[in-house]
């Protein structure tokens, strides 16, 4: 029995060890902010934050999460008044709005490490998300302004 928090609520779980966090948030939980991109990594739109990191919820097995703090997109701020998605409304950030869980995800950890970041720490901490719309320039102004710094 793996024993894991996810937005602060306990949960357990007893099937394949083997089986994606993804799955278990969106199936299972059905929280579904969480979306199933590529399945390997590499777009970002499953971020979601693992013990404070951001990390790619299709990589992680459920039988490495023992013991483990998960904050989804639905846990960020069940208000949606989080400072980050304050400033992607303000910028209008979303086209499509698939991505956006993950970016959003990606930024607040961003965030946390660097406070007040300039365009090169954005660009490089933000390239593992993609979004197919390519509001970059919008996502970039957001978190700056999330910052506190004049987009």
């Amino acid at each position: 029995m793996i024993s894991l928090t996810v937005n602060g609520s306990s949960h357990e779980y007893s099937g394949d060890p083997e089986m994606p966090l993804l799955w278990f948030l969106r199936d299972t939980l059905q929280l579904t902010g969480s979306k199933f991109g590529c399945g390997m990594g590499l777009c970002g739109a499953c971020t979601v934050h693992i013990d404070g990191e951001a990390q790619r919820s299709c990589l992680q097995a459920m039988g490495t999460l023992a013991g483990k703090k998960i904050i989804t997109i639905e846990g960020l701020s069940p208000a949606g008044d989080h400072p980050v998605q304050l400033a992607w409304e303000k910028h209008n950030v979303p086209q499509c709005g698939y991505c956006q869980s993950g970016q959003i995800m990606q930024a607040v950890a961003l965030l946390k490490t660097k406070p007040h970041p300039n365009d090169h720490e954005i660009e490089e901490a933000m390239s593992g998300n993609i979004c197919r719309c390519g509001t970059y320039q919008r996502i970039r102004a957001a978190i700056k302004t999330a910052a506190g710094v004049t987009a």
